[in-house]
């Protein structure tokens, strides 16, 4: 399918029955000497649930919080918090979420104790009352990625995706920071094909436009 992405000017996009509030945009930059700094986007779903994907690193802890409650959220509101991976820009404030029903990757712990879900047989998981809230198998960057997928923005369906897309136009980058190259690969078609709004991991926003189709107003 043909396709082409355009940058999103907003972190918030409402809808009914959820909306998107990107609370922290992931960076990765460059600061000489072989290092890098880096965070992961962490992003609000709210509706029937609240959802939080990705917790970024304990470094920006503060930051979180603040952009919680500039929601009106707390963190014993979050009901469910998402991990797209396990790196530590992306799981390093779990602990501020004792309440919450938690997946970090394949691994699901829900009310004092881990859930099997055949994740790795590709069996989406379809978060109970989240009126269409799910979330599949997207491994490449590391073995047992995961994406949430949510439908019903008045910008269609967001993927908040991870490091499957570390940013719009990152094809100078990805297969560096790559697992398994091939698997990502399929990965990245997966929702591309799935998705009108992409949450990268270390990106702003970017929207999907398919062949044909007429992109909404932002």
């Amino acid at each position: 399918m043909e396709y082409v992405t355009s940058p999103l000017s907003t972190h918030d996009i409402p809808g009914s029955p959820h909306s998107v509030h990107i609370l922290l945009e992931g960076y990765c930059r460059d600061v000489g000497s072989d290092r890098f700094e880096a965070d992961g986007s962490v992003t609000l779903v709210s509706g029937p649930l609240t959802v939080l994907v990705d917790t970024g690193g304990p470094w920006s802890r503060d930051i979180i919080l603040e952009a919680l409650q500039g929601h009106g959220v707390t963190p014993s509101d979050v009901t469910h918090v998402i991990c797209t991976h396990g790196h530590s820009d992306h799981a390093g404030n779990l602990n501020l979420f004792p309440k919450a029903e938690i997946l970090v990757s394949y691994d699901l712990w829900r009310d004092g104790s881990y859930v099997y879900h055949n994740f790795r047989g590709g069996e989406p998981y379809l978060l109970p009352g989240g009126e269409g809230l799910k979330v599949v198998a997207t491994p490449g960057h590391t073995g047992s990625d995961i994406t949430l997928l949510v439908p019903g923005t008045s910008l269609g369906m967001v993927a908040v995706a991870g490091d499957v897309f570390e940013r719009e136009g990152d094809e100078d980058s990805w297969r560096e920071l790559s697992e398994n190259t091939e698997v990502q690969e399929k990965s990245r078609r997966t929702l591309l094909n799935l998705a009108d709004v992409i949450v990268p991991g270390h990106g702003p926003p970017f929207r999907v436009i398919r062949a044909g189709q007429d992109p909404e107003p932002q």
